[in-house]
């Protein structure tokens, strides 16, 4: 069972993470699925989408949860239902990307991106942030910031998903550096800020991003 790895983000923030080395019929045949996610399994068109999909649910089941304490509300985000291993309320993020599935589990407002290095996040970083950011850097290190940065604008908008929100023009990154793993991020819309504490980590050729959400105070 390739369970992949923990981390521990912050003191209340838990990272778990599958790596998918099985076919579909194992995982699907190692997970109970409540009738709305058969559904949404089978209008899968993509293998991968459907082994990602699984995956989580096999994290799931990992943790002490299963599928039926999964549940989406109407903007598509999704939430866990407290059940007899775990009685507490906790927030949840999930993503996946080719080889792994991840979700983060928290006790705060929670977003988690995992992206896999490629060339094009660095092509079209020009459409989402600030360049200036990838000054003075190796190519490497390019690449590796740039998709960061994809994934923080993809965490944050995960805990907002308001409509309207541009990664470019509403969501600032502080600048930072890889080794640190962190950094501060603010979103600017409708007439407020709201604050972000980033992580990140590097797991093979992917990187992970998890945004965790502070209230909002007005533009002064």
């Amino acid at each position: 069972m390739p369970f992949y790895k923990v981390i521990t983000l912050t003191a209340d923030t838990i990272l778990y993470l599958w790596k998918i080395t099985e076919d579909v019929d194992y995982l699907f045949k190692s997970v109970r699925l409540k009738d709305s996610s058969l559904a949404r399994l089978e209008a899968m068109k993509s293998e991968s989408h459907q082994k990602g999909f699984l995956a989580v649910r096999m994290l799931l089941e990992h943790i002490g949860y299963t599928d039926f304490d999964l549940y989406y509300d109407e903007f598509g985000k999704p939430h866990i239902k407290p059940n007899d291993c775990h009685t507490e309320p906790v927030e949840v993020s999930i993503s996946h990307s080719h080889d792994f599935s991840a979700l983060v589990i928290s006790e705060q407002k929670v977003g988690l991106d995992m992206e896999i290095l490629k060339e094009l996040t660095l092509k079209v970083a020009p459409r989402y942030m600030d360049v200036s950011h990838l000054e003075n850097l190796s190519k490497e290190d390019e690449l590796i910031k740039a998709t960061v940065v994809w994934g923080i604008k993809e965490s944050v908008f995960k805990i907002k998903n308001i409509v309207g929100i541009s990664f470019k023009d509403h969501i600032f990154e502080d600048d930072f550096n890889l080794a640190d793993k962190k950094c501060r991020v603010q979103l600017r819309f409708n007439n407020k800020v709201e604050h972000f504490d980033i992580v990140f980590d590097f797991i093979e050729n992917y990187v992970c991003v998890c945004a965790m959400h502070s209230a909002p105070n007005e533009i002064g």
